[in-house]
């Protein structure tokens, strides 16, 4: 077993009514990293956290977590937030976060100071004594993530945590992931929403249909597609044309195309030679979207989208 993996698993499948919702779904989550598991509604991801979390057993496969083999043998070092969220309405935020902490075995008097405090460092310590039924959802919610890190776990499991905050509440779970982070946690996360992921993950894999169809870096996941060569001439002409690559096509002044294998710069030497010059050039990567349509598939998240 990895002693440098937080999360392992090897060939999960789960199948629900005879249908593969997980199909052979391999994960290696790095001790002290905030991983990603990305893609389209429906995909599998929940089912994998679940899995991986033992809430659910797989029908194929194994898992690991934290060096064990039975996830739930250790809960108390593991925080989760569920897609599907509740606390209690009644209950204040700040003992809320506590009960949450006393599950997983932290005791209730340290719970209450630490809900405090990482209610004060959210900004939400206007709302510490506040039940849990007068706060908006965002607030609800993020109470409710607090409560997931309060027994300061060594894996932090969140799924979708993004879904329904504001964009306030949603700078704040960011900082807090950050944060846990530096502490030494590993985070888990999934996710559809491409920027929150390209902004914080050391690492991600990209699920759809139930099957793996990546496992990499932001950047290595960027380089599957070509750079793109934005250029405007000083100079037009009729000639122009024939010397930029095959692939170029007209953009304002200037023209958009593929960067050659060979680089930018035997091509500028030729522009430059020509007489054409250059008024305007960048070159850019294309972004994680981009790249997740181009893994997973226009037609895939289309019909993931109906």
């Amino acid at each position: 077993m990895n002693d440098q993996l937080a999360v392992s698993a090897q060939g999960l499948v789960k199948k629900f009514g005879g249908r593969r919702v997980v199909d052979g779904v391999d994960l290696a989550v790095p001790k002290g990293t905030i991983y990603g598991v990305l893609g389209p509604n429906g995909a599998g991801k929940s089912t994998t956290l679940r899995m991986l979390l033992g809430i659910i057993e797989p029908d194929a496969g194994v898992r690991a977590l934290l060096g064990h083999d039975r996830p739930r043998e250790v809960g108390d070092r593991i925080g989760y937030l569920p897609e599907e969220r509740g606390l209690y309405p009644a209950m204040k935020a700040k003992e809320a976060i506590a009960f949450m902490g006393a599950l997983r075995g932290l005791d209730w008097r340290v719970g209450r100071k630490r809900a405090a405090t990482l209610l004060e460092q959210a900004g939400l310590g206007h709302a510490a004594d506040d039940k849990i039924r007068k706060l908006s959802k965002g607030m609800a919610q993020f109470v409710q993530l607090l409560g997931s890190v309060v027994h300061q776990p060594d894996l932090l499991v969140l799924d979708e945590p993004f879904s329904g905050l504001d964009p306030v509440n949603q700078e704040r779970l960011e900082a807090l992931i950050r944060a846990e982070r530096d502490r030494g946690a590993t985070i888990l996360f999934s996710t559809h929403i491409m920027s929150h992921a390209e902004r914080l993950c050391d690492r991600l894999a990209i699920i759809a249909g139930g099957k793996r169809k990546f496992e990499g870096t932001v950047a290595e996941a960027r380089a599957t597609l070509p750079q793109i060569v934005h250029y405007t001439p000083a100079t037009d002409g009729n000639d122009l044309r024939a010397l930029l690559p095959a692939d170029a096509t007209a953009e304002g002044p200037g023209w958009r195309f593929t960067l050659p294998d060979a680089g930018i710069e035997p091509l500028l030497v030729k522009l430059i030679d020509s007489g054409h010059g250059i008024a305007g050039l960048s070159i850019e990567r294309p972004g994680l979207h981009d790249a997740f349509v181009n893994i997973v598939g226009r037609k895939a998240l289309e019909e993931a989208a109906l």
